[in-house]
């Protein structure tokens, strides 16, 4: 992999790790989203089908996000970065 594409990656995960929920949210919106497209084309289904076919779809995604989130946590945790951040965002606080 190259230095460019780690660092780029590198950059995401700290995004993820700081927008958590926004993270989990915006995934939730795209698969209710993504779900409702593909149901709408199929043409043998009742409405109320289709709706609760997408609410399923996007609440599995939705548990695999917050798996993913509590993956990068544990990561995090153990890897000493996330005390890291505490220990920046307390130096902060104490400096108002």
């Amino acid at each position: 992999m190259g230095e460019n594409q780690k660092g780029k990656l590198e950059s995401m995960r700290e995004w993820v790790v700081e927008h958590k929920l926004r993270t989990v949210g915006t995934l939730w919106g795209s698969g209710i989203v993504g779900s409702l497209a593909y149901n709408w084309s199929q043409p043998n289904m009742k409405t109320s089908v289709k709706i609760i076919h997408a609410r399923l779809h996007a609440q599995a995604l939705t548990l695999a996000a917050l798996a993913g989130a509590a993956v990068v946590e544990y990561y995090d945790h153990n890897s000493g970065a996330k005390a890291e951040r505490v220990a920046k965002f307390l130096d902060r606080n104490e400096h108002r």
